[in-house]
């Protein structure tokens, strides 16, 4: 599943390649990935057509650009989506659900295309009516560790005050957004803190550190474009990210922790994996009452 890094790739991608251009038609070809817009795909269509892209904003994983009405176009990518700018006539992806034709006017661009791909189709797409600032539908959302904005002090006291384990707090979406199992993981090893440590257990020390890491990950992957481990996260121009060559604990089962040699483990977490090594993240003790 793409993750915040990666999903920071695609919107420079979008600011860089769509920004500016007017769209000029929408073909939906799949209904499922617009079955949240209230409008149906042809009204989804009506609303877009005409309509000038003028940025491209993001709130942890979830992407928008807004529109020259106030209105936006807010969408997620899920477990597989792409969002890709292709030239107009370009061969048609296999997986191709939605393709907005883009005009660039005097801009002097040649025409393009938009186009949302989605294999696994869990990703979606909206309008979102008067969401060029926020949109209503993600105001629950709360901000990520790179946005200038947001509360280190605020995140400390409200993991500290909780009895779930650290790693669920990070996947909190509306504690901190765009923090996924991989990155979460990562800044876990990387603070040598078990997920499973209550959050009201740590000391703020220990919470201030482990966000420091969350962030230096991230960081670390979106220089590299992002982690990948299929064929299915490519930004706008269908390059691959590779940070997945960087990573310590993630999918690195029985292989040597690269700090102490102890093979990494992994556990069952929320239908997923968690990845971790014993001898540096210590499975914390059960407290008697």
């Amino acid at each position: 599943m793409p993750e915040l890094p990666e999903v920071e790739v695609v919107r420079l991608g979008l600011e860089r390649h769509v920004v500016g251009a007017t769209i000029t038609a929408v073909e939906v070809l799949h209904e499922r990935p617009v079955r949240r817009d209230p409008r149906g795909p042809s009204g989804f269509a009506a609303a877009l057509t005409g309509r000038t892209v003028t940025g491209a904003r993001r709130r942890g994983k979830y992407l928008w650009l807004p529109l020259d009405n106030g209105d936006a176009l807010l969408g997620h990518l899920g477990m597989s989506g792409q969002m890709l700018v292709q030239p107009a006539g370009a061969p048609v992806e296999r997986h191709l659900r939605v393709r907005f034709a883009l005009d660039f006017g005097g801009r002097g661009g040649r025409p393009a295309e938009l186009r949302f791909v989605d294999q696994r189709m869990f990703g979606g797409l909206l309008v979102s009516a008067g969401g060029a600032g926020l949109p209503s539908e993600i105001a629950h959302i709360a901000r990520d560790p790179l946005d200038p904005e947001f509360d280190d002090d605020l995140f400390v006291q409200r993991v500290r005050r909780r009895s779930a384990g650290v790693k669920r707090l990070l996947l909190d979406q509306g504690l901190i957004s765009g923090v996924g199992n991989i990155y979460a993981d990562e800044a876990l090893w990387r603070a040598r803190v078990h997920g499973d440590r209550p959050g009201e257990r740590l000391t703020r020390k220990q919470v201030t550190e482990l966000l420091g890491h969350a962030r230096e990950v991230m960081a670390a992957a979106l220089v590299q474009g992002g982690t990948s481990f299929d064929a299915l996260y490519v930004n706008v121009n269908g390059e691959s990210g590779y940070f997945d060559r960087s990573l310590h604990a993630y999918g690195r089962e029985d292989q040597p922790c690269d700090r102490c040699g102890t093979p990494i483990r992994r556990i069952a977490f929320m239908n997923r994996s968690s990845y971790f090594c014993p001898r540096c993240q210590p499975v914390p003790r059960v407290r008697r009452v």
